[in-house]
């Protein structure tokens, strides 16, 4: 077991995220950060964790501070390849919401998003 590991499940967020952070541990590492990032530096509130069975990874739903609607974000890693047909089942997994984040981290632990929405969207002039 790793000095990272064990600091990971010492940590308070590993119980909401254990089993997927076990089941899939390829996206682990972006999953516990972009919780962790929403959780507490950005303080989202109602943030649920969900499995992407097809995408092989966890998933966080939840809301902005003052703002209404469920937001979903797709956690993953600055290095990792994705393709449409990839993001076409996150949509799906997710229920065909408006518009979804991906919580890109870099390996400084930053994380970026980025919103997408599906289709070819018109940008607000």
């Amino acid at each position: 077991m790793s000095e990272q590991s064990t600091s990971t499940k010492s940590h308070p967020s590993y119980q909401a995220l254990s089993s997927l952070l076990d089941k899939y541990p390829r996206a682990a590492g972006a999953l516990f950060q972009t919780y962790n990032d929403l959780l507490y530096a950005q303080q989202w509130t109602d943030l649920e964790v969900l499995e992407l069975k097809t995408c092989s990874r966890g998933a966080l739903r939840g809301r902005r501070p003052r703002a209404d609607p469920l937001l979903c974000v797709v956690p993953c890693l600055l290095s990792e390849s994705l393709s449409i047909s990839w993001l076409q089942s996150a949509f799906e997994e997710l229920g065909q919401p408006s518009e979804i984040y991906l919580g890109i981290n870099a390996q400084d632990s930053s994380v970026v998003y980025y919103k997408l929405s599906p289709g070819i969207v018109k940008p607000a002039v």
